[in-house]
């Protein structure tokens, strides 16, 4: 069993790389992580987008969570960003790639990247 002092050091150290589930954000971006999710490739982008959002200086304003079935399989990995006062935007087909992108022109520029959205792939 680990000591106080070691559990302590563990939590700070991991404590830059975690921002699931913490604050009162004002967007908050939700991976789905069923099996199906998992399967698809949600872990990587679920990763990416919590460095990103870190690197970015954006944690007071992102709270990135992850839920289980989105109930869209064929699309997964799925990432959904919710806005106060805005519509949910749905992006399709993730990677740790474009999940980036989403942090960087999306929830840092404010322009929805519509080639990753499920618009595009019902078009």
């Amino acid at each position: 069993m680990k000591s106080l002092a070691e559990l302590q050091a563990i939590k700070e150290k991991m404590k830059n790389k975690v921002v699931l589930r913490e604050g009162s954000a004002d967007i908050r971006v939700v991976v789905g992580m069923a099996t199906c999710g998992i399967a698809a490739g949600a872990r990587p982008v679920l990763n990416a987008l919590v460095e990103a959002v870190n690197e970015s200086n954006l944690a007071d304003k992102v709270t990135v969570s992850q839920t289980g079935c989105v109930g869209l399989c064929q699309y997964e990995p799925i990432v959904e960003v919710y806005e106060a006062g805005k519509e949910k935007v749905t992006y399709v087909k993730m990677d740790a790639d474009k999940a980036k992108r989403v942090v960087e022109e999306h929830l840092k520029g404010g322009k929805i990247v519509a080639d990753c959205t499920i618009a595009a792939f019902n078009a």
